[in-house]
């Protein structure tokens, strides 16, 4: 049986550990839950196992806002005390706070 925990928690900023990019977990799958296509185009010889947590993030760089899936692998958490500007994050988080986002949203 496979057994997982995640690091990293909803709301919580984080940053890539290889490229410039930082972002706000909003999900986490407790395995890889992305198609083939999209494992298979990432390098051999940078992809990640997929019998790990992987986070979708609302994400930013220097120059958009897009949402990531990433490996937990790949993550580090974010200590710099800044908030994070992705637009869409009003929809499921109320305002900045300790570092993190909470959740902000009614579930049925």
């Amino acid at each position: 049986m496979l057994k997982t925990r995640a690091k990293y928690h909803l709301g919580q900023v984080v940053r890539h550990r290889k490229h410039p990019f930082r972002g706000v977990v909003f999900d986490v799958d407790a395995m890889f839950a992305n198609t083939e296509e999209w494992y298979d185009s990432i390098p051999e010889d940078s992809r990640p196992k997929k019998d790990q947590p992987f986070y979708h993030l609302l994400a930013e760089n220097d120059q958009s806002y897009y949402v990531a899936y990433v490996s937990e692998q790949n993550l580090v958490a974010d200590y710099s005390g800044e908030p994070v500007s992705h637009p869409d994050l009003a929809d499921l988080f109320g305002d900045f706070q300790d570092g993190a986002y909470p959740l902000d949203f009614q579930m049925n």
